[in-house]
């Protein structure tokens, strides 16, 4: 019985061992994560100071697979082309509804997330898409690789983006008189709005192809062109439209948007866009 009794001790104390040898086995050794922090470079500073800092707004320029549509040909832009592209919307866009709506009008309503992309996001039925807004948080920018500061025209195409992609984020916020909207041109809303030319689109009262996709798309696009145009370039295209008909839609639409501006933010739109334009002109280089 002795014996016995000492095997089956001998044996509890040989498991003990072999449970607490395997338990040592299994043990992490050093960890395979990187933990180090990147090295931040003097734009990474730069956009701390302008943008996260006094806006809460984060750049993204590295490249990222999960913010981006991975079935589509794009690439990380230029580091060269990034401050530039980023002075370009700070001035424009952030200081020109700074100084009209308020110090603190973009910092309480903002994207979250600005994502720069260098290439073109080109469309199955030709039409490229300019930028994307993610539910009022993050904001793509495409093309920034193309940017020509010497060009008012390139310039004001890549800043329409932002400015149409904010008013869709203002529109979230506070929604605009869609009924009334819907009833100035009700029969002009099409989904193959790429089969039109502009000036056609024009003479029946929307001022892009794009704004006849839907009624929200136009009141963003009527917001967001007359932003970018001057206002002599703004008179001159209303001066050319030839149907009556039209030109009243252009101006009933127009006059929404003026009256959404002040009762929902308490801005005046016209003062918004000269200083969009006084902006424009101060980042164009000759």
């Amino acid at each position: 019985m002795k014996l016995i009794k000492y095997n089956k001790i001998a044996m509890l104390i040989m498991v003990s061992m072999t449970v607490i040898s395997c338990a040592h086995d299994e043990q992490p050794g050093d960890s395979q994560l990187d933990y180090t922090q990147p090295v931040k470079t003097a734009l990474d500073n730069w956009i701390s100071t302008t943008y996260l800092n006094p806006y809460n707004i984060n750049v993204q320029y590295k490249w990222n697979q999960n913010t981006v549509d991975n079935s589509r040909y794009l690439f990380p832009p230029t580091i060269d082309k990034v401050q530039p592209a980023l002075e370009i919307v700070e001035t424009i866009w952030l200081k020109s509804y700074s100084q009209i709506g308020g110090a603190d009008f973009v910092k309480k309503i903002a994207p979250r997330e600005i994502v720069l992309v260098g290439g073109v996001n080109l469309n199955s039925v030709g039409t490229r898409t300019l930028g994307i807004a993610e539910g009022g948080q993050r904001v793509t920018l495409f093309e920034t690789d193309y940017i020509d500061q010497s060009d008012r025209t390139n310039v004001s195409e890549f800043i329409h983006t932002i400015q149409h992609e904010y008013i869709h984020i203002l529109n979230q916020h506070k929604p605009f008189d869609e009924k009334s909207w819907a009833a100035i041109t009700p029969s002009g809303y099409t989904s193959d709005w790429y089969n039109y030319e502009i000036p056609e689109s024009n003479e029946i009262g929307f001022i892009t192809s794009y704004a006849r996709s839907n009624i929200n798309e136009d009141f963003a696009e009527t917001a967001s062109m007359i932003l970018i145009y001057s206002k002599a370039e703004y008179e001159a295209f209303l001066a050319g439209i030839q149907s009556p008909t039209a030109l009243a839609a252009l101006k009933a639409k127009e006059a929404l948007v003026v009256k959404y501006f002040k009762e929902a933010y308490n801005m005046d739109f016209y003062a918004l866009r000269d200083a969009a334009e006084i902006n424009t002109s101060a980042v164009i280089t000759n």
